[in-house]
């Protein structure tokens, strides 16, 4: 059986023609079976590969903002549908597109005309991979831990120290870098810039290996040289661009979550009907069709979340800080529990190597950790709550 993604959701008031006609793309990219013959044993030439073919059929365009607009141009709830439908089919797809988006977000939101006349055509078109560089050994959720420098020296920056969990290292031609330039303390002191992977200095110390497989690594800068025209927005302004940066594609996080998860539950519909048990079938167990009841309303609940939080930035323009961290908490979460279940669901297959629920189990835990972990989310709603 043929198992596909419903566009019921479609029909929720979140949504204009414009989504429909975007989605329709989506799902003829699928079918073309670009996705097909893509060896996930090779991440590093499959994204390469995906990010040549997301390109070529126009589909980056949605995350990567057009040099001659502003990045709040970018339409959250399109980045939304395209993570959710390649995330539903393949997990390295998402990761490919979304990558796009959020490496070069900041770029798009304090670069200078010149560089985003260099950098935004080449990764809108899928001929530069990029890379978001802001997590260290000791600074993850707290990006005020960072100790990565860069210092002023005439017209150039230079900059010492590593960087940590990027994905994309070591295949990215273009790194959004975060820095302490030290104006201020804590995270009032840290900068945002450019540089290119052929930048004198700048090396790949470690690649990184993780149980859902895709180019990871640690970056080094060793007195990496770089014009000054390479800084992002003003001196000290680089947290604030990685927190719009987040705050642009964090819902979209929730969205491939929702990809997952409504993948998981096809799985389990489709095998419950078939799985004979007991004289019967699975799926007539009182006790499966209530597992099926919740995975459904956790989606719901989910989607709900997440398009709420992309509709209020695209149409009502008013800050989502609260609301995408609502969307990552709970669309993350949630997901984790559909896809426990499905696994459950398939009793020893489900933890075979190379079954599809084995594989969506892998792929989300890391979705509860990145661009915030559940712990943080949780402060988030909190401090925006208490204001």
């Amino acid at each position: 059986m043929t198992i596909s993604l419903s566009k019921d959701h479609l029909d929720w008031p979140f949504f204009e023609a414009k989504h429909a006609a975007f989605r329709e793309k989506l799902d003829v990219f699928v079918a073309s079976g670009a996705l097909s013959g893509i060896d996930h044993h090779d991440t590093d030439n499959a994204c390469r590969a995906l990010v040549t073919k997301l390109g070529q059929a126009g589909l980056l365009e949605a995350a990567v903002c057009d040099p001659e607009k502003d990045a709040s141009g970018i339409d959250s709830r399109a980045v939304c549908l395209a993570r959710e439908t390649l995330a539903f089919h393949d997990g390295l797809a998402d990761f490919a597109f979304a990558m796009q988006g959020l490496g070069t977000g900041a770029i798009a939101l304090g670069g200078s005309s010149a560089l985003k006349r260099t950098v935004l055509p080449r990764t809108r078109s899928g001929e530069w991979i990029s890379a978001f560089a802001l997590s260290e050994k000791k600074a993850g959720s707290d990006v005020a831990a960072m100790a990565c420098a860069a210092y002023k020296d005439g017209d150039h920056y230079i900059l010492d120290g590593e960087k940590t969990w990027i994905s994309n290292g070591g295949i990215a031609d273009v790194y959004t870098v975060f820095a302490r330039t030290g104006e201020a303390p804590g995270t009032r002191g840290i900068s945002a810039f450019v540089v290119y992977a052929d930048d004198p200095g700048f090396s790949i110390a470690e690649r990184i290996d993780v149980i859902a497989p895709h180019p990871l690594a640690t970056i080094r800068f060793d007195n990496c040289r770089i014009p000054a025209d390479r800084l992002l927005g003003n001196p000290a302004e680089g947290f604030k661009l990685a927190m719009r940066t987040l705050d642009i594609f964090r819902s979209s996080v929730a969205a491939a979550s929702l990809g997952f998860a409504r993948r998981a539950l096809a799985e389990a519909l489709d095998h419950s009907r078939a799985r004979p048990m007991f004289g019967n079938r699975l799926a007539d167990l009182q006790l499966t069709q209530a597992a099926l009841g919740d995975m459904a309303t956790d989606i719901d609940a989910s989607a709900l979340l997440t398009y709420r939080a992309a509709w209020r930035r695209d149409v009502q323009k008013l800050p989502t800080t609260r609301e995408a961290a609502m969307a990552k908490m709970t669309a993350t979460e949630k997901a984790q529990g559909v896809i426990d279940r499905a696994v459950q669901m398939f009793g020893g297959r489900g933890v075979r190597s190379g079954e599809i629920v084995e594989r969506l189990y892998r792929e989300i835990r890391a979705l509860r950790i990145y661009e915030g972990a559940t712990e943080v989310q949780k402060l988030i709603i909190a401090r925006e709550l208490l204001k």
